[in-house]
């Protein structure tokens, strides 16, 4: 039996609203099956979509990360889904594979202006990533359309989350509430000690 997507996953494969997709099935640009109410996509329309969408993108960035060095694994794992992904979905396409070993609330990313400057300079059509929070933690949307402005599609690769999803969520509200804390009462104040403590003791039971 034919895979079926919800239209919230359908929306985030192609880089779309999900109000878009709703009006492109009233429309009958997308074939959708209505289930108890509820609207599906198959799979094959999925597929027929993403090959018509991209099909005028040659130059391709594949951007991974990983937050720390112990990751590393994980990084490499990381890519070769993508290159996967990129064979697969754009096989026309040449592809570049740029990675950063850092955390997504980083904005000064040796890897991130790389794509940046390849952008500007029109150097690339599209950046592929594994997930929303491998590009960045917060501001995605900005970001996208910032390479968006340059002509540069964003394109996720993947719907479910990976497993270390949670340990990095940890660390970065663990880099935040440390940023803050410091510049409340300081680094060296007594507050500042006490609620940084306070909240990794917090985060060890999940």
């Amino acid at each position: 039996m034919e895979k079926l997507y919800k239209l919230s996953e359908f929306a985030k494969f192609i880089g779309v609203s999900r109000s878009a997709v709703i009006k492109w099935i009233r429309e009958g640009k997308v074939r959708a099956i209505n289930i108890h109410g509820r609207w599906y996509v198959p799979e094959s329309e999925l597929e027929r979509l993403i090959r018509g969408f991209h099909a005028g993108l040659r130059r391709i960035a594949i951007y991974a990360r990983v937050s720390g060095n112990t990751q590393k694994d994980d990084l490499e794992s990381q890519i070769t889904s993508l290159e996967d992904y990129v064979k697969k979905h754009f096989p026309q396409a040449e592809y570049i594979v740029v990675k950063d070993i850092a955390s997504g609330l980083k904005e000064d990313r040796r890897g991130l202006r790389s794509l940046i400057e390849m952008s500007r300079k029109r150097q690339i059509d599209a950046v592929v990533v594994a997930h929303k929070d491998r590009l960045t933690r917060f501001g995605f949307t900005y970001l996208k359309e910032l390479f968006e402005a340059y002509g540069v599609r964003v394109i996720v690769a993947f719907n479910e989350e990976p497993k270390d999803y949670y340990q990095e969520l940890i660390d970065d509200l663990i880099a935040i509430v440390t940023s803050f804390a410091g510049r409340i009462y300081g680094k060296r104040s007594h507050k500042y000690k006490k609620v940084v403590r306070a909240v990794e003791e917090a985060v060890k039971d999940p």
